[in-house]
């Protein structure tokens, strides 16, 4: 029975917090393990610059997350772990897909439907004022990553599925004009996955800059753990921990005992205070063997790179024979002598 591809990317713009960790890395790294996968980790570094043109804040990612990954032990034995610009033919692939999908169902793409919109509420005459090429075909790019490497399986958010749908249908639109050459991939989310609050209650997200970086030294955790916000209970008053961030966020390190535990001193009316000490020392000793990795391979660049460069010498060794295919496929080969 073959393997199954299972393909995942992380856009380089920024630090890996939390929420990245319980709902993506984790479950990802554990995938890495599982001899029945063929697990493919990639840092889109071309995706970022739709958003960010800060190229030293889109280097210093892509190192951040590359050291993170490995920190927490990615097996790059099993898997594929790679940067998306050190495989060229991602690229070239993109433009065969663009020349065979509709622009009608690029119109329909969440992310450049909500812009339109938000320029319409602010009143502007240009519907598509300040969105670039690159936003606007970005689910070309998502579904060239996905098919150069035929991956079975895509894990997203529920905010990424009209993407693989979209991949899909271009795919088939490929395959249709040229032959089969894609598999259509199939998004997988898992209901169990983790959605971790951040400082101020909503979902930690760069965007509204409420997370907690994964890495944080102790006395810098300590202080955002304290920041986050509570409600006015005073010490004694029994409380409901299904509505508190301080909870959502322990119960995702926690075993099944510790959660347990805690709800009691929920119930029993514990304090803010040592709630938040609670989850500090919770969330440091969860993280602190991995940190201390974490630290000693950014001093180390040099290594982090070398796994990159090794895992893009393993990717290339599928994508440069399949491009080759494909060009032939469209008609782009050389001449016969």
């Amino acid at each position: 029975m073959s393997k199954q591809t299972v393909l995942t990317g992380i856009t380089t713009t920024g630090t890996p917090h939390l929420g990245n960790y319980v709902g993506a890395i984790r479950p990802a790294i554990a995938a890495s393990k599982d001899a029945n996968v063929a697990p493919f980790y990639f840092l889109a570094d071309y995706h970022a610059l739709i958003k960010c043109h800060e190229p030293e804040k889109v280097r210093q990612s892509s190192l951040e997350i590359a050291a993170t990954w490995l920190a927490l032990g990615l097996d790059t034995s099993n898997a594929v772990f790679y940067r998306q610009s050190d495989v060229p033919e991602i690229m070239e692939l993109t433009w065969m897909l663009t020349c065979v999908t509709a622009k009608g169902l690029m119109n329909r793409a969440h992310a450049y439907k909500a812009s339109v919109a938000d320029n319409e509420h602010n009143g502007e005459n240009d519907a598509d004022k300040g969105i670039s090429m690159g936003l606007f075909s970005y689910p070309v790019l998502m579904a060239a990553d996905i098919l150069m490497f035929n991956a079975h399986k895509v894990p997203v958010g529920k905010d990424q599925i009209q993407h693989i749908e979209m991949a899909r249908d271009i795919a088939a639109r490929f395959n249709h004009i040229y032959g089969e050459h894609f598999v259509l991939p199939e998004a997988i989310i898992d209901a169990n996955t983790a959605t971790l609050s951040g400082l101020d209650g909503r979902k930690m997200s760069k965007s509204y800059n409420n997370t907690i970086p994964l890495f944080e030294p102790e006395k810098k955790l300590k202080k955002l753990i304290n920041k986050i916000k509570t409600n006015s209970q005073e010490p004694g008053e029994p409380k409901d921990p299904t509505d508190c961030t301080l909870f959502s966020i322990y119960q995702a390190f926690a075993t099944a005992e510790e959660i347990a535990a805690i709800k009691q001193r929920y119930a029993d009316g514990i304090g803010w205070g040592d709630m938040k000490q609670q989850l500090f020392e919770l969330i440091n000793t969860h993280v602190a063997p991995a940190r201390e990795h974490y630290d000693e391979l950014m001093q180390k660049p040099q290594h982090i790179e070398e796994q990159l460069q090794e895992g893009a010498r393993k990717a290339r060794a599928i994508s440069v024979p399949f491009i080759k295919q494909l060009r032939e496929a469209v008609g782009i080969s050389r001449i016969a002598l």
